[in-house]
């Protein structure tokens, strides 16, 4: 899903964005993806009952020969039908001579969800997606201006809504959070369950930022808090946009100072130590699930395994 470490591969246009003779250009031979309130789009290539093109799940990177021989995936994208309408229609940027807006459907969209289609699209249309499920999620949630309550207006082609009454521009919160992978002194890596995830599956720890809290202070917390671990070591690793419906996952890898694992049993209700031999010998046993491989999480694990 997407090449999140390194520069873009679309373009934003955002010196054009609020040039309405330049939008309207744009327009004019541009492509749309379709997307509802819920961040559905429609995606070629892939079955609704399965987008994998298999029952299972992707293991370490390698996905089964049934989804190997599966169709490339792509954005379903349609050309532009119509007068602009700035409250529907948003520009997401161009790749090469392709310029993309999304439009806005009142209406359930029968597609995915960036978490379900990501890992199958290009790097562009995985970059594409992920903006139009960032917009979709913000437009439906914050229609009025959180200081006075007045409808505001979108602007910016689709990335400002307006306030005409405070006359301030509001802009998309993007909510951070830190992801970790930590391991011990024997490089054994901490994997952690909650009680609302199927039975099985696994992850690095993670938590939201809190106000007036480094990144580096939310990784020590969140870890002490969730596994009652203490760090002595913590690195950055990447991140990755993750609007679910606004956030961006923040990743690190970090070294345990203590071993002892002490867990709250209400949103982690268990964890343990896992060398390279036991997670995939778990792996293959369908005992353990990992993270989904659109995530910074596979991402995180997948980098452990290749370091041993």
């Amino acid at each position: 899903m997407g090449n999140w470490s390194g520069a873009s591969v679309t373009d934003r246009l955002d010196g054009e964005r609020r040039n309405a003779d330049a939008v309207a250009a744009l327009w004019r031979g541009g492509w749309l993806l379709v997307i509802d309130d819920n961040g559905r789009f429609p995606v070629a290539g892939v079955s609704s009952a399965d987008p994998w093109g298999t029952a299972n799940d992707v293991v370490l990177g390698v996905r089964p020969a049934a989804a190997e021989s599966a169709p490339s995936a792509q954005l379903l994208l349609s050309r532009v039908d119509g007068t602009y309408e700035p409250e529907r229609h948003w520009l997401l940027g161009r790749d090469g001579d392709r310029v993309v807006f999304a439009e806005r459907s009142a209406d359930p969209v029968d597609g995915f969800s960036l978490r379900e289609a990501g890992p199958l699209l290009s790097e562009a249309e995985a970059e594409y997606a992920a903006m139009a499920s960032a917009l979709a999620a913000w437009h439906a949630s914050e229609p009025y201006c959180p200081a006075c309550g007045t409808a505001t207006a979108v602007v910016a082609a689709g990335t400002v809504r307006h306030c005409p009454s405070c006359r301030q521009d509001r802009f998309p919160r993007t909510d951070p959070a830190i992801i970790v992978a930590i391991t011990d002194p024997e490089d054994r890596l901490l994997l952690a369950r909650q009680g609302v995830w199927a039975t099985g599956r696994h992850s690095v720890l993670a938590g939201f930022v809190e106000a007036g809290e480094s990144l580096e202070q939310a990784v020590h917390r969140e870890v002490f808090e969730e596994s009652g671990i203490r760090l002595s070591q913590v690195e950055y690793f990447g991140s990755q946009p993750w609007p679910f419906p606004r956030s961006i996952m923040l990743g690190f890898r970090a070294r345990a100072a203590t071993r002892q694992i002490t867990v709250d049993g209400e949103e982690i209700v268990s964890a343990r130590w896992f060398t390279r031999e036991a997670l995939r010998a778990e792996v293959a046993a369908g005992t353990l699930i990992l993270p989904g491989e659109a995530s910074i999480a596979f991402r995180l694990v997948r980098d452990w395994l290749a370091r041993g």
